[in-house]
């Protein structure tokens, strides 16, 4: 199953909001000109502007606010990944060279704000303050969560609602903002815009959580990072906390991290999570939450943008990378 063919009812206006984060890159400017152009390629499944489309799609369908909430959301997604990248030191993102492996600190930093500066004007021009201040409560939401994450780096103590807490917060509180305010864009009633809400809440929840499964059962040359990278970093997934749970005695991560951070033990831990069932309970959970997604929409008429945020829930268990 394919991301793009469950865009279906929005398909033929992907190419717009295509378009749009495509003109972010047009400065005069030549050398930044180029370095957005190279980050901004369309190389992504743009889920996150799709299910902003098809959440408007259920009542008054505008995309003269649409276009710019979802491009909105797409930049302000790869703002965040500029900045996580730099601050993981990583010089790999899905087997390309990172902005921060490529050019300074500083630049890499004033990228990342220049992106955020330029989703907020362009929610800005929907003129509705309930999205824009749900776009500046989700960057501060966001900001959260990856402070909570650099602190409780090496922490080999965290609990599962510690990490369900961070990922509400990095991953999950984008998806949300993308549902939510595309259905108040789109004078959804505030019924449907809380279910559309929960849809991308659980969503987000899932996906992170199938995306920290792949970290550890990933096609490295497709992931295009090391199997287990997250682990290795500091952080711990929930893979890593139930493998925890299960093996509390004599845990190769809790040694690791006990003393100065033992790759050699890591890489132990990333073997046996790799060859338990841990990834199979991990899983279950992804399954849960996406179990939700769907129930939240039970509400919304049976059309057929109804059945592709079902199917969406089916694709984000499914994927491979």
């Amino acid at each position: 199953m394919k991301a793009l063919s469950l865009y279906g009812p929005v398909q033929k206006e992907m190419p717009r909001v295509e378009e749009s984060i495509q003109t972010i890159a047009r400065v005069e400017f030549p050398l930044l000109a180029l370095i957005l152009g190279e980050i901004l390629k369309h190389t992504g499944k743009r889920i996150r502007p799709a299910i902003t489309l098809l959440a408007g799609k259920f009542n008054n369908y505008d995309l003269d606010l649409l276009v710019p909430m979802a491009t909105a959301v797409e930049v302000l997604h790869t703002a965040t990944l500029i900045h996580d990248d730099m601050i993981d030191n990583s010089l790999l993102r899905r087997g390309n060279p990172t902005l921060n492996s490529v050019w300074d600190n500083g630049t890499t930093v004033l990228v990342g704000d220049y992106l955020f500066a330029n989703s907020a004007e362009l929610v800005s021009t929907t003129g509705n303050v309930r999205v824009m201040r749900l776009f500046a409560q989700t960057l501060m939401t966001i900001c959260n969560g990856e402070l909570r994450q650099i602190f409780s780096s090496g922490n080999w103590r965290e609990t599962r609602e510690d990490y369900y807490r961070r990922i509400a917060r990095k991953t999950a509180g984008l998806f949300s903002m993308a549902t939510e305010s595309g259905a108040v864009l789109g004078g959804a009633p505030e019924e449907q815009v809380q279910a559309l809400k929960n849809y991308g809440y659980n969503l987000g929840m899932a996906f992170q959580v199938v995306d920290d499964n792949l970290d550890f059962m990933g096609d490295e040359a497709k992931m295009g990072k090391p199997v287990g990278s997250d682990l290795l970093q500091g952080t711990l997934t929930l893979p890593a906390i139930l493998f925890l749970e299960h093996y509390p005695e004599n845990n190769p991560i809790r040694r690791s991290w006990e003393n100065g951070h033992e790759e050699e033990s890591l890489r132990e831990a990333i073997a046996q999570i790799r060859n338990s069932s841990i990834i199979e309970d991990s899983f279950s959970t992804a399954k849960d939450f996406c179990n939700r997604a769907m129930e939240a929409l039970r509400i919304l008429p049976n059309n057929a943008c109804r059945r592709s945020l079902m199917e969406l829930t089916e694709y984000v268990l499914e994927r491979k990378n």
